[in-house]
């Protein structure tokens, strides 16, 4: 009698995109810790260390994100050509704009290279996938809060880094860019939330990704209006406080699905939340953000080393980027 030896199968790194949705929730985090500097006086080092560990950690999916394009071409291609987690890999330049604008901050050349670099990625990107859906044809259920990524994450992120390095007009179209994008956007997808079947377990953290449009514009109108704490500002900061409050109300949900690295969607659109109070501290003393701009950074922290222990476990173990 023969027998026919099989081979186990190998497990192999692959980083998806999805994992530089990490690099946006601490990149958030850190500067919440260095507004945390300005408004309550707390030790800068802090959030500088915080951001040397997010570049860092930038550092490492790029080259891991790249080795699959090289080593596992396939892989790549079918996370490209996927109808929702393609929108992820807006993330790639998104970070690259967050991390050159820290860079800025000690290097003017270096920084604004990161940022040019990252803003002409995101555009280009999100100009191909986006555009391509206005051919139709797409599935209902395909439609979730991912698709905000490329046109809305990548101009609003755009807008507050080139505003940063001095590029006022730019940051000026890049915020109208976002804003109009997220307005046509918002309605399609709620509208596929509240009539089509509930989103399936693997992609309900994506939900979180809701909570991001209204807070991030709501630091990008504050960069680009030369920090006006005005009606614009305060309503998208309310819109973003219900948005926050919508999602608590379904935390039991979410939860029925275990943890997984997608939890991170939730990290930027609440970091951006606390940074939004914390900068309107910073300049104007306005009740309606003040009050919250402490408690918001507490339980803040709370969450992102939750949901950093969770990740790193499950590194650990082996079962983030194996496949």
């Amino acid at each position: 009698m023969s027998t026919v030896s099989v081979s186990p199968q190998v497990r192999h790194f692959a980083v998806p995109a999805s994992s530089f949705g990490i690099v946006l929730g601490m990149a958030g985090l850190s500067n919440c810790w260095r507004f945390a500097h300005v408004v309550w006086g707390v030790d800068a080092r802090i959030g500088e260390a915080l951001f040397t560990l997010t570049a860092l950690l930038w550092l490492a999916l790029l080259v891991g994100y790249a080795t699959k394009w090289m080593r596992d071409h396939d892989d790549a291609m079918t996370e490209f050509e996927h109808p929702i987690h393609c929108c992820f890999i807006g993330l790639v330049p998104v970070s690259t704009v967050l991390v050159g604008a820290w860079v800025a901050t000690w290097s003017d050349s270096a920084g604004a290279a990161l940022v040019l670099l990252g803003a002409a990625g995101q555009l280009g990107f999100s100009t191909y996938r986006s555009g391509a859906l206005l051919r139709g044809g797409r599935k209902h259920e395909d439609t979730t809060a991912v698709m905000y990524l490329p046109t809305v994450a990548g101009n609003f992120v755009s807008s507050i880094a080139l505003s940063s390095i001095g590029y006022a007009d730019a940051a000026k179209l890049f915020f109208g860019a976002g804003l109009f994008s997220w307005l046509a956007l918002e309605s399609v997808i709620t509208h596929r939330l509240y009539t089509s079947e509930p989103l399936a377990h693997a992609i309900r953290p994506t939900l979180g990704i809701q909570l991001a449009p209204p807070a991030v514009a709501s630091i990008a109108y504050l960069s680009i209006s030369h920090n006006s704490i005005d009606m614009v500002f305060l309503g998208l900061f309310g819109y973003a406080v219900l948005q926050l409050l919508l999602l608590s109300r379904l935390l039991h949900w979410f939860v029925e699905t275990g943890f997984s690295a997608g939890y991170w969607a939730f990290s930027f659109g609440a970091t951006a939340l606390v940074l939004a109070s914390m900068h309107a501290a910073s300049v104007h003393a306005h009740p309606a953000v003040d009050v919250l701009a402490l408690p918001l950074f507490v339980l803040l922290n709370v969450a992102i080393l939750a949901l950093f222990v969770a990740t790193l476990r499950l590194l650990l173990l082996g079962k983030l980027f194996m496949k």
